[in-house]
């Protein structure tokens, strides 16, 4: 009966104790994910930050107070009014990527990190905006980030917190505003369209002067042309009649040499000389003759004593 007492308080001791070891190693041994960081205080006060992996902790002295992510977050910036440098209110929101570097920092350095930085970063788009006109705003977007990311990491640096990047998502001016940009684009597009439709008129212009000179040319240059070929081929007919002229006059003196010539000549004046007298007839009711030229042998006579004459000139002269 003693045994079995003695066996009953030495099982349940057993028991207890290793229901007891049980929940000690619960409490001293964790298991830290991959990229979060446990900050872990001992009675109270920061005592060490625990990184991925196996960690020990001394049950009931120290207690995980802070879970921090080292994960890039991304938040979004509400929607909020800002003022231009040229005084126009405009509705801006974003959206914000952050990242945790010093769990420390993150956890003692700020309350709400998340809130922190995004207050800031609503302060920071705001004070950027205001230094810029309505159209720089939407042409310089990329440098607005910039800045405003810049600002922000130089603020939050006591906080243990980093600003990859922040991109400004709508800008919304006010319904005038919209309404006069889009005029102004209409207008400047009508411009642009009057601009090129005149140069399309003027390169037109010029394309048909540009033809209507070079058709002239082409034309005077044909012109031209066309007259020195005349030109040459009258002169080459010139030459070729008086060519054919003085082998005529050539070939006459030739058979005018000799007896058949002379007495063919003779022939030819006594015919010319009959023609001309009959002509002068025709055309006159009076015609004078002289006394020794009364009939066609005296005329025929007269035009050989000329030959004969200019013959014998023609050889004293050779």
């Amino acid at each position: 009966m003693l045994i079995e007492e003695l066996l009953s308080l030495i099982f349940s001791f057993g028991t207890g104790l290793a229901v007891l070891i049980i929940i000690v190693l619960k409490f001293s041994v964790k298991f830290v994910p991959q990229n979060r960081a446990y900050v872990v205080e001992r009675f109270g006060k920061y005592h060490t930050t625990m990184e991925a992996g196996l960690n020990i902790l001394v049950p009931f002295i120290d207690k995980v107070a802070y879970d921090r992510s080292l994960k890039e977050q991304a938040v979004d910036v509400a929607s909020q009014a800002a003022i231009t440098r040229d005084n126009i209110s405009l509705v801006v929101d974003g959206v914000l990527y952050l990242k945790v570097l010093d769990p420390y920092k993150a956890s003692y350095g700020v309350d709400n990190y998340v809130y922190a930085v995004t207050q800031l970063a609503q302060t920071t788009m705001r004070s950027e905006i205001g230094k810029i006109e309505l159209d720089k705003s939407f042409e310089e977007r990329e440098s607005l980030n910039i800045n405003i990311v810049n600002a922000i990491n130089t603020a939050s640096e006591p906080w243990g917190v980093q600003v990859l990047r922040y991109e400004i998502k709508d800008i919304e001016p006010p319904r005038t505003v919209l309404e006069a940009m889009e005029r102004q684009m209409k207008a400047e597009r009508d411009k642009r369209a009057t601009i090129l439709e005149s140069e399309g008129e003027r390169q037109s212009a010029i394309n048909v002067a540009e033809g209507a000179k070079q058709a002239q040319v082409l034309a005077a240059e044909a012109d031209k042309a066309e007259q020195i070929l005349r030109a040459e081929g009258e002169a080459q007919a010139i030459i070729a009649v008086a060519d054919a002229r003085a082998k005529a006059l050539e070939t006459v003196g030739k058979v005018a040499n000799t007896e058949q010539g002379q007495k063919a000549i003779q022939l030819d004046l006594a015919v010319k000389a009959i023609e001309a007298k009959h002509a002068i007839a025709k055309d006159s009711t009076v015609v004078l003759l002289p006394e020794n030229n009364s009939n066609a042998a005296s005329v025929v006579a007269e035009a050989m004593t000329i030959i004969n004459t200019l013959n014998n000139t023609k050889a004293a002269v050779q």
